[in-house]
């Protein structure tokens, strides 16, 4: 029979290699520390590139005189089982397609060049353009297709529509259900493809406040970020994760038997 110093110093080991440091789990940690970024605004790191598609809409106090700056509108398409897409009636403003060169055909004004440019940028160009022709006139871009894929240790891989355009890394992650426990929380991949089409990436540190300054925090369209697992997880890729669970539930019952048994 097993002596119960020896039982319980196996259960303090099975509790001590379960611990884990502060230091590797919490977010944001040193807040206070983090520098003044300025007035920048995050949108001017979301730049338009090729095969982007963009929602432009064009108004002004006499809407007659910018209805012909704006495609027409048709009807919507609802997604069905299967991939199956069907008219479901609603109209709705057909997009711009930014073609290989970084250009889009814009109505009255011919070729538009809009790789490089972000939101404002490309607004306050086309106002500029149409104020040629009515008094006025308001200009509003919108990215359509700004999607990220988040793959690796979170709960709800996947990719991911965004709706507003403003996305950081901890809200995508948000969107995935979070870091699962073997999450290497230093370690967060972030891929992105340039105007250029060449792939650039960078490696962030959730638990460094100053992530926030980094030019990959605010995630831009198309974005893949990958979690990695930790030491641990990969070591124990061939066995069962809930195996350190397992061992200190055995150690807990062998002593209470120890006990029962004295």
């Amino acid at each position: 029979m097993f002596k119960p110093k020896f039982i319980i110093c196996l259960f303090c080991l099975a509790l001590l290699s379960s611990c884990v440091s502060r230091e590797e789990m919490v977010y944001f940690q040193n807040l206070d520390q983090i520098k003044d970024m300025g007035d920048a605004s995050i949108y001017d790191n979301l730049k338009i590139k090729p095969n982007d598609q963009l929602s432009i809409t064009v108004s002004a106090e006499n809407m007659e005189s910018a209805t012909p700056f704006n495609l027409p509108f048709v009807a919507g398409m609802a997604g069905g089982q299967m991939g199956d897409l069907r008219v479901n009636g609603t109209p709705v403003l057909q997009n711009y397609l930014v073609n290989a060169e970084g250009e889009i055909q814009f109505p009255i004004l011919g070729t538009i060049k809009v790789a490089g440019l972000n939101r404002k940028e490309l607004s306050k160009k086309l106002k500029g353009k149409i104020s040629e022709y009515i008094q006025n006139p308001i200009v509003f871009v919108r990215i359509s297709n700004f999607q990220v894929t988040i793959l690796g240790e979170v709960k709800q891989p996947g990719t991911f529509p965004v709706t507003d355009e403003y996305l950081s890394l901890p809200k995508a992650l948000g969107l995935a259900g979070d870091l699962t426990i073997y999450g290497r929380r230093k370690n967060i991949l972030v891929v992105r493809e340039s105007k250029d089409g060449e792939k650039e990436h960078a490696y962030l540190d959730l638990t460094d406040s100053n992530i926030v300054n980094s030019p990959f925090y605010y995630l831009q369209q198309n974005d893949v970020v990958y979690v990695e697992p930790n030491g641990p997880q990969l070591q124990s890729a061939n066995y069962n994760r809930n195996a350190s669970v397992y061992i200190s539930i055995a150690s807990v019952l062998v002593s209470l038997a120890v006990l029962l048994t004295r």
